[in-house]
C-alpha cells in the first residue's frame, strides 16, 4: 500500500504519503490564495523526500471539506486526475474528521474551521474517531448553546473565543492525519466514500438575476 493524501479545504495546502504502516513524507503550507500554485510542487516534494515516483502510488485520499468552493475543488480535481491517470482508487475523507483525528481527544468536543463571512464549518464528535453530527455551516453565535462547555479545535474555534472558550490546536488539517485515519478505516474493512465535495453553500460567483442569453439569429 502507498497512499497519497491531500487536502485543500482550508488555508493549508497539505500532502502526505502513507506506506500502510505510517506516514513516510509530508508537507503543509498555509496560504489561502495559492492552493493551485502550491499543491503540485508539494506532491513532488513528498515523493522526492520518500525517494518514490508517482506511479508507485496505489491509492489517493482526498479531503472533501467542507470548505470554500475555489480551494476545495483544486484538491478534488487533482485527486480525481491522479486516480484516472494511475488507474487507482480515490477515497474521500471529511476534512473535519481529519482535524478531529489529529486532536486525539477522548471525550466530546467540537471541530470548527473558518468558513469566512463570519461563519464556521463545524461538527460535534464523541471522540477523535466518532462524528455525532453532519457537517454544517453557521454563525458561531447561532450554535453557542450546542457547543457550550465543549473543547473545540480548528481555526474557526480559535477565531471566535466567545463561542469556543476552550479552543485549541490543531488549527488546520494535515494530510498526515487524513492518511492515518483513512488507512485505519480501510484496514478495519470500512468503505470510504467517493471524493464528492462538501460545499454546504453556493459559490460566490453566480449568474445574475434576469440574465438574458443572447444568441445569433
Amino acid at each position: 500500500m502507498l497512499l497519497l493524501a491531500l487536502d485543500t479545504a482550508t488555508p493549508a495546502v497539505t500532502v502526505a504519503l502513507h506506506d500502510g504502516d505510517d506516514v513516510i513524507a509530508s508537507s503543509s503550507q498555509v496560504d489561502a490564495r495559492r492552493h493551485g500554485e502550491l499543491l503540485l510542487p508539494a506532491v513532488d516534494r513528498v515523493l522526492a523526500e520518500a525517494g518514490l515516483r508517482l506511479d508507485a502510488v496505489t491509492g489517493i485520499v482526498a479531503g472533501i471539506g467542507p470548505g470554500p468552493y475555489t480551494g476545495l475543488r483544486v484538491g478534488l480535481m487533482t485527486a480525481d486526475t491522479f486516480g484516472l491517470a494511475l488507474g487507482v482508487p480515490v477515497h474521500g475523507v471529511c476534512t473535519l474528521d481529519g482535524l478531529a483525528y489529529a486532536a486525539d481527544l477522548d471525550g466530546p468536543f467540537v471541530v470548527a474551521t473558518d468558513a469566512r463571512r463570519k461563519e464556521v464549518y463545524w461538527a460535534r464528535y464523541a471522540d477523535s474517531r466518532t462524528r455525532l453530527t453532519e457537517p454544517a455551516v453557521d454563525r458561531p453565535a447561532d450554535i453557542a448553546d450546542q457547543v457550550a462547555g465543549l473543547p473545540a479545535v480548528g481555526a474557526g474555534a480559535l477565531l471566535y473565543p466567545d463561542t469556543f472558550p476552550q479552543a485549541r490546536e490543531p488549527e488546520h488539517v494535515s494530510a498526515a492525519a487524513l492518511a492515518r485515519l483513512a488507512v485505519e478505516r480501510l484496514k478495519a474493512g470500512q468503505e470510504l466514500p467517493a471524493p464528492r465535495p462538501l460545499y454546504l453553500r453556493r459559490p460566490d460567483a453566480q449568474v445574475p438575476k434576469n440574465y438574458k442569453v443572447v444568441t445569433p439569429k
